[in-house]
């Protein structure tokens, strides 16, 4: 039975694990779950991830929920390509660049966290340009620290090789610039998105190219 991924197109933890997914190649089929009609919130998905989020994937049955722990699983049953590097620290350097994209930025732009904010559209473009700014200014730092301990500047977020970091970092950018951060501020976070963007399997994960993405408009 093939892995089944339940989605939504304009979900930022949705693309890190599609990414995952043609990156090593992992043949599965896709569900799309409509975020904006509320079907995160009926009982059978809440059955895949009780907090009513996206993505999930479902594997010989079973349902795994979070994209930290999918990617991980992902990495441990598909090893090649890796998306975690061997070497112990590189490795918890990864770990530390999705985390503080995971916890410290994504969370604090979803919709929850805004409407419980406040019911005021121009305060939740505040809200999301503060935390997304915050973040990645915090990412730029933490890239540059890593660069430092390797004695050079590589190509993608940590090292020559993309990632589970880029996997995080491309989503957030993209967010940033919904929320019009300037990101000039931060050009080694945009260096390793350009160079995660080029590889192979890049576009087949942007929003715009899953089939439950609107269609686009003709000017």
């Amino acid at each position: 039975m093939r892995p089944i991924l339940y989605q939504f197109w304009a979900s930022s933890a949705s693309w890190r694990v599609r990414w995952a997914l043609a990156h090593k190649r992992v043949p599965h089929d896709v569900v799309a779950v409509d975020l904006r009609a509320g079907e995160q919130l009926t009982a059978e998905h809440r059955a895949r991830n009780p907090m009513g989020h996206v993505p999930a994937l479902s594997v010989g049955g079973r349902c795994l929920a979070e994209s930290v722990a999918i990617l991980e699983y992902l990495d441990e049953t598909y090893p090649s390509p890796p998306l975690y590097p061997r070497d112990p620290w590189q490795r918890a350097r990864v770990r530390q660049a999705c985390e503080l994209v995971n916890s410290g930025i994504q969370p604090l732009q979803n919709l929850v966290a805004l409407r419980r904010h406040s019911d005021d559209p121009g305060e939740h473009r505040a809200w999301g340009h503060f935390f997304n700014e915050r973040g990645l200014l915090a990412l730029e730092v933490l890239l540059r620290d890593i660069d430092g301990e390797r004695g050079g500047t590589g190509r993608f977020a940590v090292g020559d090789t993309l990632s589970a970091a880029d996997l995080f970092l491309v989503p957030q950018v993209y967010s940033a610039r919904r929320f019009r951060v300037d990101l000039e501020r931060m050009p080694r976070v945009l260096a390793a998105e350009r160079a995660a963007l080029a590889t192979e399997h890049a576009a087949a994960a942007l929003p715009e190219n899953q089939p439950d993405a609107p269609p686009t408009r003709e000017p």
